[in-house]
């Protein structure tokens, strides 16, 4: 149905005709680009120091920062926006028909430093490497949360290019790994990765229910606004957050050791795989909803049990290559990690080019066996490339990333707020290039400025 003359928003129609029937780039181009963002924080990491204003590094997530000075944190804050953030909205936008050019450049420079910097870098003590684990654990889930919230509203713009944009039914795009790397970045460091004792039911639900109000938060909002849904990508009310609140509640319900829940996530992935190939992904596919609350919202009830399936293997892997000794204190060193996960990285690619050519495609929208594998493959290649950062001289996070990591749901929300602003304010497909650049720059400063402040104030806002 079209938007009323008095909508909030009289271009919700073309809004979502503009991300619909979308195929995507390539694998090969999605890996390019995250190649790029994971360089690019470790060349931050090499010059950064924490040194340029007074701050205590927390041992945990509870304790607050020590005294630091306002205007050299800022400072410092800035300095990570110009190398962590800005450059990737430039690689999003303009400089977007030159990737594989830049991948390879910045790959060439990585390599330079590390063969330059390396000599004069003594070898770092076992519990030195352990503690740079954890800052790497920690840039890599920031760098995800960022690249997320830097696409969600570029894709409104016609700068960004449509080959990033999200999939309409098969193909691979960099906004389609979004959710599934949500889901594993949780499942890398989650109680079951570290064997801590899981949360009863009952906890769990309680634990998960502000993603469910968030959920209902956001479903209520968009419809109160008539702010544009892709109806095709979740269902008709499902969205993002129902998504991480059942995972999270089906892993506490089905509790296994952290040894067996790969053996489960395959089982669970296989089995849906078999389903979706018996004519479930045509259903799935199909245009065609019926008036029952599963028939309007099939493509987020269903994909579920994909990324359930993700999630448990995300659990066995997180405690194969980061915990050890049934002990969440005791960490794996940074290059025993790192090579494993570049080997699994390989394998992981290997096996989904052989799904995509002679199983199934990949589907983000019914989030089958190839798009988990896909995910794997993509998120540990950029685990494996940050953890070069063990081979350089120099911090391995920075202030920007300290912030985002202790505040990523915080962030996230922000994120969304601010986008639904822009939009409600701005007529993002008649915008120009410079217009749009413009736009994004102010979104993306906003957002680290304030995130930047919330963690100098001592706020703190995480997911599950």
């Amino acid at each position: 149905m079209d938007s009323l003359p008095n909508s909030f928003n009289p271009n919700k129609r073309l809004k979502e005709e503009f991300v619909t029937n979308l195929t995507g780039s390539s694998m090969l181009e999605v890996s390019a680009l995250l190649t790029i963002v994971s360089i690019l924080v470790i060349l931050r990491h090499s010059f950064s120091s924490n040194r340029l204003f007074d701050i205590s590094l927390k041992k945990n997530d509870n304790e607050i920062l020590g005294s630091k000075d306002w205007r050299a944190y800022m400072a410092t804050m800035a300095v990570d926006f110009l190398v962590l953030v800005l450059p990737n909205i430039l690689f999003f936008t303009v400089l977007a028909d030159w990737t594989y050019l830049w991948a390879i450049l910045l790959i060439i420079v990585l390599f330079f430093i590390i063969a330059l910097k390396r000599s004069d870098f003594p070898s770092p003590s076992l519990e030195r490497r352990v503690h740079y684990t954890k800052e790497i654990i920690s840039s890599y889930r920031v760098s995800m949360m960022i690249l997320t919230c830097l696409c969600i509203l570029a894709v409104d713009f016609r700068i960004f290019p449509r080959k990033y944009a999200k999939t309409e039914t098969y193909g691979t795009s960099l906004m389609d790994i979004g959710v599934g790397s949500f889901v594993l970045v949780n499942s890398l460091v989650s109680r079951q990765a570290r064997n801590v004792s899981s949360l009863r039911w009952k906890t769990a639900l309680q634990s998960t229910s502000p993603l469910i109000i968030l959920g209902f938060v956001r479903l209520i909002s968009t419809a109160g606004v008539d702010y544009q849904v892709h109806v095709g990508e979740y269902g008709v009310h499902w969205n993002f957050f129902f998504t991480l609140a059942a995972t999270s509640i089906l892993t506490s319900i089905i509790n296994v050791p952290p040894r067996y829940s790969g053996m489960l996530g395959s089982l669970v992935l296989v089995g849906y795989q078999i389903c979706l190939m018996r004519r479930l992904n045509l259903y799935l596919l199909s245009n065609e909803r019926g008036m029952d609350i599963i028939s309007q919202n099939k493509e987020g009830i269903f994909s579920i049990f994909g990324y359930w399936g993700m999630y448990l293997l995300g659990v066995q892997l997180g405690n194969y290559l980061f915990f050890r000794n049934n002990s969440s204190a005791m960490l794996r060193s940074n290059r025993w990690a790192g090579k494993r996960a570049l080997i699994l990285s390989i394998l992981f690619w290997i096996i989904t080019v052989l799904l995509d050519r002679h199983v199934e495609r990949v589907s983000r929208r019914m989030c089958n066996l190839t798009y988990v594998t896909m995910v794997l493959a993509l998120n540990l290649q950029v685990l494996a490339i940050l953890m070069l950062a063990d081979y350089i001289p120099g911090s391995k996070t920075s202030v920007l990333e300290g912030a985002f990591n202790r505040n990523l749901l915080g962030a996230f929300l922000l994120a969304n707020v601010l986008t639904g602003l822009v939009n409600l304010s701005v007529d993002t497909l008649s915008a120009s290039s410079v217009t749009a650049l413009f736009v994004l720059v102010v979104y993306a400063s906003t957002l680290s400025t304030v995130v930047g402040i919330a963690d100098f104030c001592g706020i703190r806002l995480k997911f599950w």
